[in-house]
């Protein structure tokens, strides 16, 4: 299929539920047969994986070739994977337009999280990541955001198949975290649409428990977020006082930490069981010492709240060292005693540039010019 055929005919995948009931009445379905036809569309896209209409079979074969005659089902195509020596997997994605995105797998023991992308770049700029260093092209559409975890799933061959159920007990993807290449607050209508397909449980069937928002503190989005998905939240937050937020996370100039705060505390259905996570790059003599943790400590204060120490991950002409292992031990000894979790993160992927802070495509690079987009 050319690409210029594709974008003749729109893509099924991305619609919600409500958007693709009215697709199919304006084809002709009728009135009476609307629920039914996007429910069989529904599992046949989501739950089964089925790209091909002909393949749904219980759909009248008149229904199938109208859909094959006005629309296609099609997710990023991978161009690249690698494959760390721990089995992580990163995967280079191409979009309809020619840009391209990263997405990483990460296998564990009893789960998978899959690591999504919300843009195409990152506008942010903070000085540790190497996504930073990628100018912003454009945001992602729903069907380019939850079409990585489809096109992850095709190259993990992770679809329900005799024997094995849909309840993420045997899945490969059992957890999704949009902590990939930009701010998905920025980008909250999209990543809003994509993450309540990717809940439906007629579908991927991912519960919200097991989906998690990263953000660098957008604060007129987290409140949003919090009451129109429901999903886990993360912060990624790397530092203690504004004077140093400021160098590292620039949208700290913007809402300053006592901001951020305040609006994490009023974030809706926080609890011991849904707490927040709050990510903390280990920065050699910039963010490590223990007066650091010490105030970490003090604006968790009654916060249900589990901090994720992530040794830096160095990538070509970084700015920053890591953290030695006793200053990062010293740092979380000091959080746990105040009763915190506070873990230190395994890297994972660094061989293959996949780790915490270090995708990049070759996105801005190729089209300089292509203009942002809402």
């Amino acid at each position: 299929m050319t690409l210029a055929a594709s974008q003749e005919r729109p893509n099924l995948i991305g619609q919600t539920r409500a958007t693709l009931t009215s697709t199919l009445e304006s084809v002709g379905v009728a009135p009476e047969h609307l629920r039914m036809r996007t429910n069989q569309l529904w599992q046949w896209i989501y739950q089964k994986g089925t790209r091909d209409f002909f393949a749904m079979s219980n759909m009248s074969k008149a229904f199938r070739a109208l859909m094959a005659e006005h629309f296609v089902i099609e997710v990023p195509v991978l161009t690249r994977r690698l494959i760390s020596v721990d089995g992580t997997r990163k995967y280079l994605f191409r979009l309809t337009d020619g840009n391209e995105i990263e997405t990483v797998y990460i296998p564990d023991e009893g789960r998978g999280t899959l690591c999504v992308s919300s843009q195409v770049g990152c506008t942010l700029n903070c000085r540790f990541c190497h996504t930073g260093r990628q100018a912003l092209v454009r945001n992602l559409s729903v069907a380019e955001i939850v079409g990585q975890v489809m096109a992850a799933r095709d190259d993990l061959n992770d679809w329900p198949r005799p024997g094995r159920g849909h309840d993420g007990e045997h899945r490969l993807i059992s957890n999704i975290v949009l902590m990939g290449m930009g701010e998905p607050l920025y980008n909250l209508d999209n990543v809003r649409d994509a993450v309540v397909i990717a809940m439906d449980g007629e579908g991927i069937s991912i519960s919200r428990r097991r989906i998690t928002l990263s953000t660098a503190g957008v604060v007129p989005g987290i409140a949003r977020a919090g009451s129109e998905i429901g999903c886990r939240l993360a912060i990624s937050l790397h530092a203690t006082t504004d004077a140093v937020r400021d160098q590292i996370v620039p949208i700290n100039r913007k809402w300053n930490i006592a901001e951020l705060f305040a609006t994490l505390r009023s974030y809706p259905g926080l609890s011991n069981a849904d707490r927040i996570t709050f990510e903390y790059v280990m920065l050699e003599d910039v963010n490590d010492h223990d007066d650091d943790a010490r105030r970490l400590v003090e604006l968790l204060r009654g916060l249900p709240a589990k901090v994720n120490l992530i040794p830096f991950n160095a990538w070509p002409g970084a700015p920053y060292g890591c953290s030695a292992p006793e200053r990062i031990a010293s740092f979380s000894r000091i959080v746990r005693r105040a009763g915190y979790a506070c873990p230190v993160r395994t890297p994972r992927g660094a061989d293959i540039m996949a780790a915490c802070g270090q995708l990049k495509s070759d996105s801005a690079r190729q089209r300089r010019n292509t203009r942002c987009a809402a």
